[in-house]
């Protein structure tokens, strides 16, 4: 009779930080780096470090299909604005390169960057933006990550960590608010009726 061995379930490394504080990569540099390591996923801070990504665990890429399944829907009946995945990066005020889990993005302020500077990685800071935490995730980075994004004018910013069942809401000169366990989140008034449940994310 056969002997049956269970597969050893595969670990998805955390990110991983690499230093060019003293080489200052160009947006040139960056987006060739990008190009050239296309199975990560790469951010760079306004402090000049290199924050390197895995390629998510399957059941992270599943919540984040779900997640911008929804609000691609919604945006496409609102007509206001335009969503993006978690592929898209965009060059922050402070310089920072960030690629959040979803984002939004009212349509006059996309239409009045440049056809080159949609193509690479856009001088604008989403409207609204979600992350979405996964196993190897930080709680305390992507807490960070999420106040950064409001100091450079996100309006509303969500932080979903499936991990808790928890929802952090960051809004500018607010308070973070912290729902448990939440049936529904709503995006009112920025995304005027985009409802998310957060049940089908757990």
């Amino acid at each position: 009779m056969a002997q049956i061995i269970s597969p050893i379930p595969q670990e998805i490394g955390p990110p991983f930080t690499v230093n060019f504080k003293s080489i200052r990569l160009t947006a040139t540099q960056f987006e060739q780096l990008c190009s050239d390591n296309r199975d990560l996923r790469l951010e760079l801070t306004f402090e000049g470090e290199l924050i390197v990504m895995p390629p998510t665990g399957s059941k992270t890429g599943l919540r984040n299909a779900r997640l911008n399944l929804r609000l691609g829907n919604w945006a496409e009946i609102d007509g206001t604005g335009i969503c993006f995945d978690s592929s898209t990066g965009f060059t922050l005020p402070n310089g920072a390169k960030y690629s959040p889990d979803s984002a939004w993005i009212r349509r006059d302020r996309w239409d009045a960057v440049t056809t080159e500077e949609q193509e690479g990685f856009a001088p604008l800071c989403p409207d609204f933006l979600i992350e979405l935490r996964s196993h190897s995730d930080r709680l305390s980075r992507l807490q960070n990550k999420l106040q950064e994004y409001i100091e450079n004018g996100a309006h509303l910013a969500w932080l979903i960590d499936p991990l808790k069942r928890q929802v952090y809401i960051y809004r500018p000169d607010h308070a973070v608010e912290v729902l448990d366990d939440p049936v529904t989140v709503s995006g009112d008034p920025v995304l005027r009726g985009f409802v998310l449940n957060p049940l089908e994310l757990w």
